[in-house]
C-alpha cells in the first residue's frame, strides 16, 4: 500500500478542499484539520486490521536479539476562550534473549480544561514468554490501569493483576491456529473511595485463528480473568477480508462481561475500511 492511502469516503472531502496555497491560507481554510483527521482515522483503520494478526500464532516468534523499542508523544496546548492542554506518551520495550521475550508497554494520557483535569489515565503492562518448543511455554503478566479521576464508591482507581501460567499451541498451522494459557496470580482493586480488594486471580486466556481463504480469515480472542469479587470476560469476534492491495476491510464484535457492574454486558460493532489507490 502507498503511503497516500486513504480510508474510503475521506478522498472527495480532500479534494473539494483543494491541496495549494501557502501555510497561512492552509491553516485557515482548514485543509490541516482535514489531513490530520484523516491520518487519524487512516490509522486507527489500520490498527484494527492489525489486532488480527497475532505476532505469537505460528510459535516463538523472531525478534531482533538484545534491547529494542519505540516511543511516542504528543502534546497540544490553547490558550484563549477557553484555556486547555492534552499530553499522551506511549512506550514499549522489548528484551530478546534467544527463547526469553519480555515486553513492557506504557501509556499515559493527561487533559485539562480551564484548570479542571479531565483525563487522568496511567495503562501499564508487563508480557514475558519463555518458549520451551513451538507448542509449550510459559507465562508471566502484570498489567496495572488507573484512573486518576475516579473519586466515588462505583468507580475503578486502579485495576491491577499480576500472573503466571503456562501455554499450549493446540493446533498450529499456517491455515488454522489455536492456542490456549491460564494461569493463577493476584488481583487488585480500589475505587475512588479508597476502598481496595487484593485477592487471588484466575486468568485464562484463547486465541484461535482461521484462515477461510486467501482474502478472507476469522478471529476469536478470548480473556477471562475470574476472582471473589469479580467475573470479568473479554470476547473479540473479528472478520479480516483483504480483496487486494488496495482494499482491506475488518468487521469486529466485541464483548466485554463485569459481574460487579450495574450493566455488566456491553458490546461494541466496529467495521474498518481501508482503500489505497
Amino acid at each position: 500500500m502507498t503511503h497516500a492511502a486513504l480510508v474510503a469516503g475521506t478522498t472527495v472531502a480532500f479534494i473539494a478542499l483543494g491541496a495549494t496555497g501557502g501555510v497561512a491560507q492552509t491553516v485557515l481554510t482548514g485543509i490541516d484539520s482535514v489531513d490530520d483527521r484523516i491520518d487519524d482515522i487512516d490509522r486507527e483503520a489500520r490498527l484494527d486490521l492489525d489486532r488480527g494478526n497475532d505476532a505469537f500464532r505460528y510459535g516463538s516468534p523472531e525478534y531482533r536479539e538484545g534491547l529494542s523499542g519505540s516511543a511516542s508523544l504528543g502534546y497540544s496546548g490553547k490558550t484563549g476562550v477557553t484555556d486547555s492542554s492534552e499530553f499522551s506518551l506511549g512506550a514499549r520495550l522489548r528484551l530478546a534473549n534467544g527463547p526469553m521475550i519480555q515486553t513492557l508497554g506504557l501509556v499515559l494520557d493527561f487533559a485539562e480544561s480551564g484548570s479542571v483535569k479531565t483525563k487522568e489515565d496511567l495503562f501499564a503492562i508487563y508480557d514475558a514468554n519463555y518458549y520451551f518448543d513451538d507448542a509449550f511455554y510459559a507465562f508471566a503478566l502484570g498489567r496495572v490501569k488507573t484512573d486518576g479521576l475516579a473519586e466515588t464508591a462505583d468507580t475503578v482507581k486502579t485495576d491491577a493483576f499480576i500472573g503466571v501460567g503456562p501455554g499450549y499451541r493446540v493446533i498450529n498451522t499456517p491455515d488454522l491456529s489455536w492456542r490456549v494459557q491460564a494461569g493463577i496470580g493476584v488481583s487488585y482493586l480500589k475505587d475512588g473511595a479508597g476502598t481496595s480488594e487484593t485477592e487471588t486471580g484466575y486468568i485464562a486466556s484463547s486465541r484461535l485463528f482461521w484462515r477461510l481463504n486467501e482474502s478472507l480469515f476469522a478471529t476469536n480472542d478470548t480473556d477471562v480473568l475470574k476472582s471473589d469479587s469479580a467475573l470479568r470476560v473479554n470476547n473479540d469476534l473479528g472478520f479480516n477480508v483483504k480483496m487486494s492491495d488496495m482494499f482491506a476491510t475488518r468487521v469486529s464484535y466485541l464483548t466485554e462481561y463485569n459481574d460487579s457492574r450495574a450493566v455488566r454486558t456491553e458490546n461494541k460493532l466496529g467495521v474498518s475500511l481501508v482503500y489505497s489507490f
